[in-house]
């Protein structure tokens, strides 16, 4: 992989991201807007990326572990696990809807338990079983966060971040929390890359080389509920980032998870700052009028309907990934 250029693109989207949507007019910015730009644009951007990072990698480390292309932090019921850990929190009064820490807690548990639960279900089974088990307990979970909303709707007026995925409204607090975190998982998953992609062998192979796949698999697992959770917890469920960049990344730098990683995490950081972009520079076209100034375009919404193109041409590349 040239990393030049994919550093290029992270710089061209930051600026994008930086310099659409409205409250500054470039280049000369007054005090105001100097404040809207440290205390708002900054700390959305920092978010964006720190969100990419994290599913970017995640999604990584389930492919690899779980040895199927289409495994994902939403199809294995951790992103579906983090969004009801954390609405399921603030219903109980457990976490407040503003703390960044409860957030990151709330989505750790629930990411948790969702992961489980598939690893509970398929940990015998085949890479397709083991997809179709992660799609069942994401189903549940999902259907388990639509009866709370039902339940108290007015209760959860920004449920929307959680079950779309959005980067707006984030502040230096959110960061603050999440960055060590992120940091810290990136970094163990990149420390253990080497054994973590044994598995992807199989465990026949893993085993020959002198390796417990058990043990490493469930390691593996930990640290993509790590990185997914943590990103929801920033950002919500961003569909699609944690199921298409690993094909990118893998795609330039090879199966060698040592480099495909850390592709993955900047992959993951250009698409959601990029998508960001392009959703506020969709939320200026569409404001117009009173009813318009209430609407925002979510960065969620951008990557859902890319990612779903993305994954019609990995799918078409790859006939044969068992799906069943």
């Amino acid at each position: 992989m040239r990393w030049w250029w994919a550093g290029a693109a992270l710089i061209v989207a930051a600026a994008a991201e930086l310099a659409v949507g409205r409250g500054i007019d470039w280049p000369q910015l007054d005090p105001l807007e100097q404040r809207i730009l440290v205390e708002l644009r900054l700390p959305r951007l920092v978010t964006a990326l720190l969100a990419g990072t994290g599913l970017g990698a995640a999604g990584l480390l389930l492919q690899a572990v779980l040895r199927n292309p289409l495994a994902a932090p939403e199809l294995a019921g951790v992103n579906p696990g983090a969004v009801l850990g954390v609405l399921g929190g603030i219903q109980l009064g457990l976490v407040p809807a503003d703390s960044a820490a409860g957030a990151l807690v709330a989505a750790l548990l629930g990411g948790a338990v969702g992961g489980s639960l598939m690893w509970v279900l398929a940990r015998d089974g085949s890479p397709a079983q083991v997809a179709a088990y992660g799609l069942l307990g994401s189903a549940a979970l999902a259907g388990l966060t639509t009866l709370l909303l039902a339940y108290q709707p007015g209760r959860f007026g920004n449920a929307l971040r959680w079950l779309v995925g959005s980067v707006d409204g984030r502040v230096w607090a959110h960061v603050s929390i999440a960055w060590p975190w992120l940091a810290t998982a990136l970094v163990l998953a990149w420390l253990c890359s080497a054994g973590l992609g044994m598995l992807a062998a199989g465990d026949g192979h893993a085993a020959a080389l002198g390796l417990s796949p058990r043990p490493v698999r469930a390691l593996g697992l930990a640290l993509a509920v790590a990185l997914a959770a943590g990103a929801v917890a920033l950002a919500g469920a961003l569909a699609f980032v944690g199921l298409v960049v690993p094909h990118v990344a893998r795609a330039l730098c090879g199966a060698d998870l040592r480099r495909a990683l850390p592709a993955a995490a900047l992959l993951g950081a250009i698409t959601v700052v990029g998508a960001d972009a392009v959703a506020q520079a969709l939320t200026v076209l569409v404001q117009s009028g009173s009813a318009g100034q209430r609407l925002g375009v979510p960065a969620g919404a951008v990557t859902a309907l890319l990612g779903a193109a993305a994954l019609v041409v990995v799918a078409r590349r790859s006939p044969h990934v068992e799906v069943s």
